[in-house]
């Protein structure tokens, strides 16, 4: 970069044109993993030519990178394209952050917030600094700019002389041909005044973003071979008998519940009838506020950690004690919460929100019993690097679980049960094929498979036909064409099973004169293609 500035500024440019180019006014889709792969190839390049290698430690960043962007194209659930999107763009942050030495395993929680806060400091102002800087080393070369003077001038003249011969040429070849003729004015239609705005508006962001770009370049090529110091980012100002009263008194609370968990959530559905719930009516109260205390008592027991003062080495023992043993309680909460969530998806089947917290509770499980380990090892700068290992498990569980797939197939597969087993079907709520009209297209194909399922009795088959239906008739009515930029393989694959039903579903009267939209089953039932949900 500083062998050859002006390279390196063509080439950020070029990439935020490139932004431009697979992003304006282009549904979302392939293009945003070929922006990753475009950046990261860019910024190795860049890096590479003025011989800075990359860390052996830092390279491993790039497998769930990648895993995770070409998911973007193949995922379109929306919690889970989101939550990938980002963590793809935390990761090339963290990229850029430890590009040199691969620090990051290292990293503690807070090493993470202030290394974003520098970079966010070096994307503002180090692409001042580096034109500065070679604006003062050009300074001290006069002939350097005489050259491209020299050098600019001729082509300008020759662009000036050449516009209007084309412009004669072009007049003379389109009354020529009337299909050049008509290319060439969708081709002027581009350079029309009323889009100029518009030109505007999209040159400005280009050279924003390029200018970001370049910040976060040089901060990889000038500060990414920072050690990192194992050092308290806050001192310690909370004493220790302070700190203590905190934590016993939330630990005492907790084993308080814990024991009534025990008493009417653990020892079966009798002692919960006692108390005038039925199963489903307790598992469904307060399963998103036990996973809410274990989050923030994490949080907790971290925060008194990072600003408790413990100068003896029993202060030391006694504070890791309360510790493991709030982690340990928050863990038996935990699982009371899963409990109760499992009750609640048996009896009224699985949605998106059941689903994310269904996963997200296994994975903070999992770092919570990391904490309690960590702890124990005093190794409590780790504890950063567990959570964004947790955080990046469960974005890729959703991944691989595929959500919306997994909850028409789990619905389903619970409706089959309870039209086979009269026992597992008490207390549990019908099919809400309604619910699957909301789902992505990455529901589509197991629909169809579920639709041509046999085994399913007849009524079950016509739901989720009017299901599909429904879906069918919001698809014709998106006239969109959708470049190749926006290609998305749950599109794709959507379309192709919708290819395999349509012959079955034009026995599917859609009702659209008004709205809102319904579908007529051949067993003449009505099917609203719209449904008020609340979870």
């Amino acid at each position: 970069m500083k062998t050859n500035p002006n390279r390196f500024w063509g080439i950020v440019i070029l990439l935020g044109w490139s932004f431009d180019f697979l992003f304006w006014k282009k549904p979302f889709g392939v293009n945003f993993a070929i922006f990753v792969v475009l950046s990261l190839g860019t910024g190795i390049f860049l890096l590479s030519a003025d011989g800075l290698r990359l860390s052996r430690r830092a390279a491993w960043l790039l497998l769930p990178i990648a895993f995770l962007a070409a998911m973007t194209f193949i995922r379109l659930e929306p919690m889970t394209l989101f939550l990938s999107v980002s963590m793809v763009i935390f990761l090339l942050g963290v990229f850029a952050l430890t590009y040199m030495n691969g620090e990051w395993v290292r990293y503690s929680l807070l090493d993470y917030v202030f290394g974003y806060l520098r970079l966010a400091g070096s994307v503002i102002a180090r692409p001042l600094g580096f034109a500065a800087e070679n604006r003062r080393l050009l300074s001290g070369q006069p002939s350097t700019g005489t050259k491209r003077d020299t050098a600019l001038w001729p082509v300008v003249r020759g662009v000036v002389i050449a516009l209007p011969v084309i412009a004669v040429f072009a007049s003379l070849l389109s009354s020529a041909d009337p299909i050049f003729a008509n290319r060439l004015e969708g081709l002027m239609d581009v350079f029309r005044l009323d889009n100029l705005p518009e030109y505007i508006f999209r040159l400005v962001y280009i050279l924003v973003f390029a200018y970001g770009l370049a910040g976060v370049f040089l901060h990889a090529s000038q500060k990414s071979d920072e050690k990192v110091e194992e050092k308290t980012w806050v001192s310690p100002f909370l004493g220790f008998t302070e700190a203590t009263i905190v934590l016993g008194s939330v630990v005492l609370l907790f084993v308080t519940f814990v024991v009534i968990q025990f008493q009417y959530f653990f020892g079966g559905q009798a002692n919960i009838s006692i108390e005038g719930y039925t199963y489903s009516e307790y598992a469904r109260k307060g399963f998103g506020e036990l996973v809410a205390v274990a989050f923030f008592g994490l949080l907790l027991l971290l925060g008194l950690g990072a600003i408790t003062s413990r100068e003896k080495d029993g202060q030391r023992r006694i504070f890791s004690a309360l510790g493991i043993g709030l982690v340990g309680l928050l863990i038996v909460m935990l699982v009371a919460a899963f409990q109760r969530l499992v009750l609640y998806e048996a009896a009224y089947g699985f949605s998106q929100l059941r689903t994310y917290t269904h996963v997200f509770m296994i994975w903070l499980g999992l770092l919570l019993v990391a904490v309690v380990a960590l702890e124990g090892l005093r190794r409590e700068r780790a504890v950063g690097l567990a959570m964004v290992l947790a955080a990046l498990g469960f974005i890729v569980s959703l991944n691989v679980l595929n959500v919306d797939a997994f909850i028409v197939r789990q619905n389903i597969q619970r409706e089959s049960r309870s039209t086979t087993d009269e026992s597992f079907a008490q207390g549990r709520a019908d099919l809400d094929a309604q619910y699957f009209v909301d789902l992505s297209d990455d529901a589509i194909p197991p629909l169809v498979s579920a639709f041509h399922s046999k085994s399913l009795p007849v009524s079950v088959r016509e739901k989720i036909g009017a299901a599909l239906a429904c879906k069918l008739d919001e698809r014709k009515q998106d006239q969109r064409a959708i470049p190749w930029q926006g290609f998305h393989f749950s599109r794709w694959n959507a379309d192709q099973a919708f290819k395999q039903v349509s012959k079955e579903l034009s026995t599917y009267q859609v009702i659209d004169a008004d709205w809102p939209v319904e579908v007529e089953t051949p067993g003449g039932e009505e099917f609203p293609c719209y449904q008020y949900y609340e979870d």
